[in-house]
């Protein structure tokens, strides 16, 4: 089984690079995993995005710290069991922490989504803790379980995937927007990297235009962040795993500009 994980997707630029990458990696992956929080114009994900994204393959979408960025996003997790939220949400909010699919291969694949708690805003509960609840209710229902931590702290991520190593399929961390070169097979089989990166506009900081930012550096002033114009970047990581054993045996990084 060979899942194809996509990073960050960040308004219409990452949203043509997921056509153009999963179009190019054709035969390379049997299921496909995507953190969409920034999707819908750099912030959330609408519905029509969903069904675009949807429609262009993505087969489970996690999201994070701007979960609510789109209202319609509470309809979307109601009515669709691919859409998630972080499971160490406080509150009682609206989706799920977690979701079994069925690949088209007839494989059941579990995928959790958490949120870090060092230097984020949201209020979240520890999701060292969240994470062994929700293994708890997959490990006997599906034949693989993968992780998105969508954190700020690298510390947090790294520490994550030791936690989970041995316990789930695969680890991916999301939300910085910066690929990391860490990727790696963990002691027990866990297949781990510590931020995919994010799919959106090249020349940007953070997918947003880069003018913005460094003026709000300089002056300090408060300003509309516009997604980026420009070239497109496709970033993500292939995990093959062996359904047997539920352990990842290759990770390979992509890293793509269109």
């Amino acid at each position: 089984m060979r899942i194809l994980t996509i990073g960050d997707i960040f308004g219409r630029s990452g949203r043509d690079a997921v056509f153009e990458g999963l179009e190019r990696h054709k035969g390379e992956y049997d299921f496909v995993i995507a953190n969409g929080e920034n999707a819908s114009h750099g912030r959330g994900l609408s519905k029509p995005v969903y069904e675009e994204l949807s429609n262009a393959g993505i087969e489970v979408f996690t999201l994070g710290n701007h979960t609510w960025g789109c209202p319609d996003v509470e309809n979307i997790m109601r009515y669709n069991n691919n859409v998630i939220r972080p499971a160490n949400f406080e509150g009682n909010l609206s989706g799920y922490g977690s979701t079994i699919v069925t690949s088209k291969n007839g494989i059941k694949i579990g995928v959790i989504n958490l949120i870090g708690r060092t230097y984020m805003q949201q209020a979240a509960s520890s999701p060292f803790f969240t994470a062994d609840s929700e293994i708890e209710k997959l490990k006997d229902k599906c034949d693989v379980i993968i992780v998105d931590f969508h954190a700020e702290a690298t510390s947090e991520k790294i520490a994550m995937g030791y936690y989970l190593d041995g316990k789930v399929s695969a680890v991916f961390g999301t939300h910085t927007h910066v690929q990391t070169a860490d990727l790696k097979i963990l002691q027990n089989g866990t297949g781990y990297i510590t931020d995919l990166g994010m799919t959106g506009p090249v020349t940007s900081v953070l997918g947003v235009d880069k003018n913005i930012i460094i003026n709000r550096f300089l002056d300090g002033m408060p300003r509309k962040f516009v997604v980026a114009n420009g070239k497109s970047q496709f970033c993500g990581a292939i995990f093959e795993i062996d359904e047997k054993t539920k352990k990842t045996i290759s990770v390979k990084r992509i890293y793509e500009e269109y």
